[in-house]
């Protein structure tokens, strides 16, 4: 659970601010959004379940200002990461000009020490983090969408968090365009295709979108997928090392 504070009195050094943006209404969300929060621990290797509270800023972003904060700022800084979760919605959690890999778990960042003479060594810059609909998104009446499951090609196993992804260009004015979702825990996926594919050869108005299935960088899996006949059906993706 997040709080409402007010920026000018509450978040003078956060080491990290996040601005949620929901990826499908291209806008910054901030409603029902929750965070939680892990620190690692260099002793036990492991990363730890936090209780220390977040602040919502009024333009949306949420920070952390208590971390960092000592009586003594020569302490060594500390590693967190925070984890996101909301209705209908799955993060996307490496930035946008990172890689993706399915095993990153929440985003990582650095807490400085200091005091109310001593800032920070190092000042935090926000951080979109990208909220892509989940298989649970609720999708308005009319919206085309396609579903399947995404397997290892090997073993036929379920991918866990791959990210699937569907590009194209408008017929009109070639405007680049671009779909993505993230595969449950089951590897199912529901992905919207709100925009043109290519044209299929021969009558009628078939479309062809190209599906592309991402788990990490060199293991992805590709498949086209015809509209509308291929509307009901339930496309498998495999995924293999490239």
């Amino acid at each position: 659970m997040t709080r409402f504070r007010p920026v000018e009195t509450s978040v003078l050094y956060s080491p990290a601010w996040f601005v949620p943006f929901d990826e499908f209404a291209q806008r910054p969300r901030s409603a029902d959004v929750v965070t939680e929060l892990d620190r690692f621990d260099p002793v036990e290797n492991v990363w730890v379940l936090q209780d220390t509270p977040s602040i919502r800023t009024p333009s949306a972003a949420i920070a952390y200002p208590e971390l960092g904060r000592r009586r003594a700022p020569g302490t060594r800084p500390e590693r967190f990461r925070v984890r996101f979760s909301a209705i209908g919605l799955a993060p996307l959690y490496p930035a946008d000009a990172e890689n993706f890999d399915a095993a990153v778990v929440g985003v990582g960042f650095t807490a400085y020490p200091y005091d109310d003479v001593t800032p920070p060594a190092v000042r935090s810059e926000p951080r979109l983090v990208r909220l892509l609909p989940s298989v649970a998104f609720p999708y308005g009446p009319g919206t085309r969408t396609v579903y399947g499951v995404v397997v290892d090609k090997v073993t036929r196993v379920p991918v866990t968090n791959a990210l699937v992804e569907a590009r194209g260009l408008t017929s009109r004015d070639r405007t680049p365009w671009l779909e993505r979702t993230l595969t449950d825990t089951t590897g199912s996926f529901r992905l919207a295709l709100r925009w043109e594919g290519d044209p299929a050869a021969g009558p009628g108005s078939e479309q062809i979108f190209h599906l592309k299935a991402t788990e990490r960088p060199g293991r992805t899996g590709v498949l086209d997928v015809r509209l509308p006949s291929g509307r009901d059906r339930r496309h498998v993706i495999e995924i293999a090392e490239q």
